[in-house]
């Protein structure tokens, strides 16, 4: 689980930061759009948001105590972002060359997390 946990941490980590150095092109490669004004500013936001929940998580993945928030952290991103994403491509008709790699690659990871944890859930309940 914790290679899975460290691969979406660099992961979120590399796009928080590429949000916060060319916001315009990261929306451009996801959803095919420019990006102006306020957009700018809520786009840098966002970057700063991923930054410190992949920090976050980072942490939480050394330590044996904080593993299971960390992964329920970023399972609950990683779902709801591919659900987000997903729908932005098939209602909001949206799509950059980077918009199905990126929910194909949310979802798996969502996927495995939730796999992984409820086998270690099981596994901790089994030898309680």
């Amino acid at each position: 689980m914790r290679k899975i946990l460290a691969f979406t941490v660099i992961a979120e980590i590399g796009t928080g930061l590429a949000l916060l150095l060319d916001p315009a092109l990261v929306v451009a490669l996801l959803v095919g759009g420019d990006l102006s004004g306020a957009g700018v500013v809520v786009a840098r936001c966002f970057g700063i948001a991923l930054v410190a929940l992949g920090l976050a998580c980072w942490r939480g993945r050394q330590s044996a105590g904080n593993v299971a928030a960390a992964v329920r952290g970023m399972l609950i991103y990683n779902a709801a972002i591919a659900l987000y994403l997903a729908f932005l491509g098939t209602v909001g008709h949206l799509g950059g060359p980077l918009l199905w790699p990126a929910v194909v690659i949310h979802a798996v990871v969502a996927a495995l997390l939730a796999i992984k944890w409820r086998r270690e859930r099981g596994t901790a309940e089994i030898g309680s």
